[in-house]
């Protein structure tokens, strides 16, 4: 990973938490009904995720309370527009958008000296069975400061009301009251402490819940894909929900997304994109046995790429060139389908989300897309940057250097 993080392509945007923040990330913690960390410095994403206390407790969906319960920690105003590294769902990181949009002032003024813990409530006290991820629409998000410090406010608002009434200025224990709050809270008077619940509405998510299951609520019909074949076994046994189920696996599923118009392909305008190239590149570098080159210059020199094209078997070679020769063969019968032809998890990496979705939509059927085949390296990274890096690692060393110059020269 150090080749990674050496190009700023690994975590690079965490912020750096120490002192007096990690006693405030303590408390929040404990608020939570989590443990405390032994940490003494550490570091946090735009959710207030931490790769190094999910490395110290051995589980890294640390802030959640089951699968059902999520949770978030904010305890510095520059969490603002931070990627999130560890999502559990796929509009986490619009739920923090929209807290920091509506709330950016008073998280800068409770952040002073307070932390705020995240309550993403669903109204889904624990998860029965997978089919139980369908109940997920509306989403309240609520806040929780440490120390209490929105009540200390109510209290010393009080106290100075009492202390206005009558002859009630002369009373020494009000002043030792008040003293006393003004110490521990300071003057808080002016301060913003209140921050008002937000409802989200959901649509279309993916949720890591029962191993991962992508949900598509906006189409003809309900279509639940599952990652998990034990979770989907279990799933098809419901006979009461109106839903379409398949697992990630199922050839059908194409078909399926193509029909809804959730994806679409133009095999003739692949052809000639960045995207198909990559791809073809990256499967080259799958077939080559102890090179004498390279494999950064064997993929980036188009002498050396045909060379080798031609020292590989021709079962391989037709896996590499597989769009070529289905376009070559559809010239000669126009009936030919791609399906027929190409490799499945080529046929599916052609493929895009439909144009008609919306932003959102469309960067969740990426995140499908990429997880059923991911055999372009560099929207593997854009979309799904867990299984980048667990990919990234079993790569030869030189095909690394190839990895992180395409996606450097991407950006």
């Amino acid at each position: 990973m150090q080749k990674l993080k050496d190009a700023k392509l690994y975590r690079n945007e965490l912020i750096s938490v120490n002192g007096k923040l990690v006693e405030r990330y303590n408390k929040c913690l404990e608020k939570l009904g989590f443990s405390k960390t032994a940490l003494t410095s550490f570091s946090i994403d735009g959710l207030g995720w931490s790769p190094e206390i999910a490395e110290e407790k051995n589980e890294q969906f640390y802030l959640n309370n089951g699968e059902a319960n999520t949770h978030a920690i904010i305890i510095t105003p520059l969490q603002k527009d931070l990627p999130i590294y560890n999502p559990f769902h796929s509009f986490d990181k619009e739920l923090m958008k929209i807290v920091f949009k509506k709330h950016a002032d008073f998280i800068k003024d409770i952040t002073r000296d307070a932390a705020i813990c995240l309550d993403f409530d669903q109204k889904i006290d624990v998860f029965y069975e997978p089919l139980d991820v369908l109940k997920y629409k509306d989403i309240v998000i609520k806040f929780h400061l440490t120390n209490n410090l929105n009540k200390a406010k109510e209290n010393q608002l009080k106290l100075i009301h009492t202390f206005n009434l009558d002859n009630n200025f002369i009373d020494e224990n009000i002043h030792k009251q008040l003293l006393a709050s003004a110490k521990k809270y300071g003057d808080l008077r002016e301060r913003n402490l209140i921050l008002e619940e937000i409802n989200y509405t959901t649509d279309s998510f993916y949720t890591k819940a029962f191993g991962g299951i992508f949900v598509l609520k906006d189409f003809v019909k309900p279509i639940l894909i599952f990652q998990e074949k034990e979770t989907y076994n279990q799933a098809i046994n419901d006979t009461v929900q109106d839903v379409l189920m398949y697992h990630i696996s199922h050839d059908e599923l194409i078909d399926r997304l193509l029909s809804y118009d959730v994806i679409e392909a133009d095999l003739e305008e692949e052809l000639h994109q960045k995207k198909y190239d990559r791809i073809k590149k990256y499967t080259l570098s799958k077939y080559l046995i102890s090179p004498t080159h390279p494999v950064k210059d064997i993929l980036q020199n188009d002498i050396l790429f045909k060379s080798y094209l031609n020292k590989i078997d021709i079962s391989a070679r037709k896996k590499v060139m597989g769009l070529e020769l289905f376009l070559q063969k559809k010239q000669v019968s126009k009936t030919i389908k791609a399906k027929d032809i190409l490799a499945k998890d080529l046929f599916v990496a052609l493929h895009k989300p439909h144009s008609s979705l919306k932003p959102n939509h469309q960067d969740l059927i990426w995140y499908l897309l990429v997880n059923i085949s991911p055999k372009d390296i560099l929207f593997l990274y854009w979309y799904d940057k867990e299984q980048f890096y667990s990919t990234f690692k079993t790569l030869e060393n030189s095909t690394q250097d190839w990895v992180i110059e395409t996606i450097l020269n991407n950006f």
